[in-house]
């Protein structure tokens, strides 16, 4: 049977997974409304730069204008009633003798109570006002607005996402690699980036790797960060190398040489016009060629296809 043979030679091999991802910020949260009501104002749109506190929208305040200007009628109404108890109290107190024990008892208890219901309204006015701050929406820090659902005069709920806020300052490709190679995968290692439309590459590190899989699709969510800064819109595609490991002298077989039975994995060598199966240990990686850690020592004449060959065929070596 005719075969091509390649001796193997130890070289320089780096072991590499390769992962599709995009473009993300590091820092990036979806804005909902702080309290229900209708969208009055919409003052920034998709693209915009902001600050952080900068006002973005602002819910009508008619209804809960109404609820701050009655618990402040409330707290006045309650502090005339403090003043007038106060005020009855200290008359009491200055006749001395002249007053029962139970009648200036109850004067204090009306005080001590206007005093408590001073603090009720003063309480409901803080809470009222509070309520009133939360329907303008501030942005919680500086960065792009990246994405944008809000539109005047729309009804809205604290569920709803109004708008998406990002730091652009600082930009990580998202991805996510298969449960199969979570523990080949660490915070640190470096990683070769091409944006969709370039031709040069990039490099970066393993920033943060999430703390479990994904149930649904099995993937193991990381982000990578870039080693100098980029410019890019969110979402576009990034192919992205992740170097796993270094090899400074490896022997590497073609995927198609290696065999794999019951009793493990095996390559066919060719000596004296004759096939060997050799048994060898490799580490299986989703590339066309594997690395060799043992069975095999350099010069060793490795059958490149192993398709349709048994051990102990007769064969013939081809040219490549």
């Amino acid at each position: 049977m005719p075969v091509v043979v390649e001796h193997v030679a130890t070289a320089p091999v780096t072991r590499l997974l390769a992962v599709n991802g995009r473009i993300a910020a590091m820092h990036s949260v979806d804005l909902r409304p702080l309290a229900s009501g209708t969208l009055a104002q919409v003052l920034v749109e998709e693209g915009d730069q902001v600050d952080a506190g900068q006002v973005l929208g602002r819910i009508d305040t008619a209804a809960q204008d109404a609820i701050v200007r009655q618990a402040m009628a409330g707290l006045d109404a309650a502090l005339v009633a403090q003043e007038q108890a106060d005020a009855t109290y200290a008359r009491s107190l200055a006749l001395g003798p002249n007053v029962s024990a139970a009648a200036l008892e109850a004067d204090r208890r009306a005080a001590q109570s206007a005093m408590q219901e001073v603090a009720r309204m003063t309480a409901l006015l803080e809470q009222a006002q509070i309520q009133l701050a939360r329907h303008t929406l501030r942005a919680p820090f500086g960065g792009s607005i990246v994405a944008m659902s809000a539109e005047h005069g729309q009804t809205v709920d604290t569920a709803m996402v109004l708008m998406t806020l990002a730091d652009v300052s600082e930009l990580v490709v998202e991805t996510d690699v298969d449960e199969t190679y979570v523990g080949e995968i660490s915070v640190g290692q470096t990683a070769v980036m091409r944006l969709a439309g370039e031709a040069e590459t990039r490099t970066g590190l393993v920033r943060t790797i999430a703390g479990r899989v994904d149930a649904a699709t099995g993937g193991l969510a990381l982000k990578i960060s870039f080693d100098a800064p980029v410019m890019a819109p969110i979402g576009l595609t990034v192919t992205a190398n992740i170097v796993v490991e270094r090899h400074d002298a490896a022997l590497t077989v073609p995927r198609t040489a290696i065999v794999t039975e019951a009793t493990g994995t095996a390559v066919f060598l060719a000596q004296d016009g004759v096939a060997r199966q050799q048994p060898v240990m490799v580490i299986d990686w989703p590339v066309a060629r594997l690395i060799v850690t043992d069975g095999l020592t350099e010069g060793d004449g490795v059958i490149v296809d192993a398709t349709g060959i048994s051990d102990g065929q007769r064969i013939r070596v081809d040219t490549p």
